[in-house]
């Protein structure tokens, strides 16, 4: 006899979720091969009798009882990863199949000892967090960790560390707790805020950090973990966010600056008159030596950079691109950290305030020297401690942005106030610069 599914009969829901009539879509017991759509109410199951079958229908099921159904029930964090929301609300799911008695030893299909070591080969750490909770605590979860320790151990030590640690998140919390879909005081479903919600903020966190690689780094890790604990080290820069929201008003320049002279050859002859009334018959336009160049500022820290030091700049530097920078620790949601302070003769209406971390030295950098033109001297306010995503000091960091300084000339300053004199003349010393400056002797 094939069984007959009615999710119209789930009950019990008590965030207004609304039944009605679904489609059943047939669906297999395959990892990926059954789904739920609660906005839609669209249900692809398994008709199959085995035992695998029917655990994976009352996986669908309990979604259909305890899984928010609207986008506003899911608070819009930024340092949630979409991918650890979906995996930590399986284990969720799962968790609950258990509790209640259901063979959740039957939720495998194969694919898992193989999909773990692929991972590895692949270098796709991020991933293999968020899969781990997809089969933790299924039948799964031995032959996934298994795989994962066939191509790299430590990758398994780091992903027994997440299991103990989210274990230890569930382990007195009781059935009606981790289902309960009342809706809190953010309009979000209780056991849903109180067990997806932080675990998939654990897993984030943990998809971002560098993989641990001995016993030492192993034991940094693990403490990550922890309630309120800093984060691993990342060992990357993060990307690039340019702040599209700032407001800029024109400058007004004092007394006009001249953008060409007269020059013996060119492509325009902007002075003809020249050919006869000068000896050197400098009749042609040549481009004045630009009063500006490129200023990048590491504003992490107390490091705020002033309307007024910001005018006083441009005093000197009329023409001058400058840029400020600062990563907020961790954030992998498109929090600005990079701006545009002043640029062809506009600044800035309020100086961005920096995110208290480093973490896009190097990026700033580069994306600084890009838009330097040839010759044109760039200058680096910086303390010389560079940092990566998570504000952890990095030495492969610091030797990437010490290659930089050296490679393209950049001129080091610890304070706006000293751009000025930067800008005119090359600094003699560079050996008090932190970390880069250290490294400063020993690159090419």
């Amino acid at each position: 006899m094939t069984p007959v599914a009615f999710p119209e009969l789930v009950e019990g829901r008590r965030d207004r979720f609304e039944q009605g009539r679904w489609a059943i879509e047939e669906g297999t017991s395959l990892r990926g091969g059954a789904s739920c759509n609660l906005t839609e109410r669209v249900l692809r199951i398994p008709s199959g009798v085995d035992s695998a079958s029917r655990t994976v229908r009352a996986h669908e099921l309990m979604h259909i009882r305890v899984s928010p159904f609207l986008a506003r029930h899911v608070p819009d964090d930024a340092d949630i990863s979409p991918r650890a929301l979906e995996c930590a609300e399986e284990f969720r799911v799962n968790l609950l199949l258990g509790r209640l008695g259901f063979d959740v030893s039957t939720l495998r299909d194969g694919s898992e000892k193989p999909g773990g070591r692929r991972l590895v080969e692949a270098r796709q750490w991020g991933e293999a967090v968020c899969f781990l909770l997809a089969v933790l605590g299924t039948g799964g979860e031995t032959e996934y960790l298994r795989g994962i320790a066939a191509g790299d151990a430590m990758w398994s030590k780091a992903l027994r560390a997440i299991k103990k640690r989210v274990l230890s998140m569930v382990e007195g919390l009781d059935v009606a707790q981790i289902a309960d879909t009342r809706l809190n005081g953010d309009d979000v479903p209780e056991g849903f805020a109180a067990v997806t919600l932080p675990i998939a903020r654990l897993l984030s966190r943990s998809m971002g950090a560098a993989v641990p690689h001995d016993a030492v780094t192993l034991r940094i890790f693990g403490r990550s973990l922890e309630t309120s604990s800093r984060r691993a080290p990342s060992g990357v820069f993060a990307e690039l966010h340019f702040d599209q929201g700032m407001t800029y008003v024109d400058r007004r320049r004092r007394g006009a600056h001249r953008r060409s002279h007269p020059a013996t050859s060119g492509t325009a002859m902007r002075y003809p008159s020249r050919l006869l009334l000068d000896p050197m018959q400098r009749a042609f336009a040549g481009r004045a030596s630009s009063q500006g160049g490129v200023v990048v500022i590491d504003q992490s820290g107390s490091m705020d950079v002033s309307a007024t030091s910001l005018e006083d700049l441009l005093r000197s530097a009329p023409d001058a691109l400058i840029v400020g920078y600062s990563h907020r620790p961790g954030d992998s949601g498109g929090t600005p950290n990079i701006w545009v302070l002043a640029a062809n003769g506009r600044v800035a209406e309020r100086p961005h305030i920096g995110n208290v971390g480093n973490g896009v030295d190097g990026p700033a950098l580069s994306w600084a020297l890009r838009q330097a033109r040839p010759s044109e001297p760039v200058v680096w306010v910086t303390d010389g401690q560079v940092t990566d995503s998570h504000d952890h000091p990095c030495h492969n960091l610091s030797l990437e942005c010490a290659r930089l300084v050296t490679r393209h000339r950049i001129r080091l300053v610890r304070s706006v106030d000293e751009v000025e004199g930067a800008l005119r003349r090359r600094p003699s010393s560079r050996a008090s610069f932190g970390r880069v400056g250290r490294l400063l002797a020993v690159v090419t």
